[in-house]
């Protein structure tokens, strides 16, 4: 068997009953038919060490599902690590990701892959935008205010960088600097690491089952402090083209 081109990243803790539909509707979006890439992909869940039956509803559907893979943090680490943690352990060159909870729609993944092949080979981030939102009114309003903020210090010019639905070159991430919450800066560091990025309109839907894991004012305290740390990356940043001498 080939070695998959599309490799789908899918971070969860504690999210039991949102993993077999979304395995589902993942493999109904992709198999035989992910443009660009032949329908030949793989899917990559990291278990972040949930306390719930998130575990063994994965293990059970790997005998159905033979594109699945499971993954699972010794410790609880946070949604960016347990992305990185499936990017690296990927074989695709190519990654797709989603947020677990069923929020983000699988059948866009391949509205973001026709999008990437008819784009410049520089462009090496495609960001989801939620151009409607099906959250809760004041998580919003914090939303729209963050990002807001974030395009004033950044000026990365993208209109949605929390949304769940990517699709970037796995290369390309894996050369970005690493730390906590750094998902939600993608777009910043693709653009700092001299690479084009892309917002493409995406579905949002309403959590079907489970709770949020974050609230506002935490999600806050920390961008403030996250928010700092990626300008002065960006100011302290360079980015030389290098040609090959004879």
């Amino acid at each position: 068997m080939h070695a998959p081109r599309l490799t789908v990243v899918v971070p969860v803790f504690n999210e039991q009953d949102n993993i077999a539909p979304l395995v589902g509707e993942i493999v109904a979006a992709l198999r035989g038919r992910a443009a660009g890439d032949g329908g030949n992909f793989e899917i990559v869940y990291v278990d972040d060490h949930s306390g719930d039956g998130t575990l063994p509803a994965l293990q059970r559907l790997k005998a159905e599902v033979p594109e699945l893979r499971v993954l699972r943090h010794a410790i609880q680490s946070g949604q960016s690590t347990a992305i990185r943690t499936g990017v690296r352990a990927a074989r695709g060159a190519w990654i797709a990701t989603l947020d677990g909870d069923g929020q983000n729609d699988p059948a866009d993944i391949p509205k973001l892959l026709a999008m990437r092949a008819r784009s410049p080979a520089d462009v090496k981030l495609f960001a989801g935008w939620r151009v409607d939102r099906r959250d809760s009114g004041s998580k919003r309003w914090a939303s729209k205010w963050a990002n807001a903020i974030r395009a004033r210090m950044l000026h990365d010019d993208t209109p949605d960088t929390g949304c769940g639905t990517k699709l970037f070159e796995r290369a390309a991430f894996l050369d970005l600097p690493y730390f906590d919450h750094m998902h939600r800066y993608l777009p910043a560091l693709m653009q700092r690491a001299g690479w084009k990025t892309v917002s493409v309109p995406v579905n949002h839907r309403h959590r079907a089952t489970g709770v949020s894991k974050y609230n506002n004012l935490g999600r806050a305290l920390v961008g403030i402090s996250d928010l700092r740390g990626v300008a002065w990356l960006i100011r302290r940043g360079k980015v030389t083209a290098v040609e090959e001498v004879d």
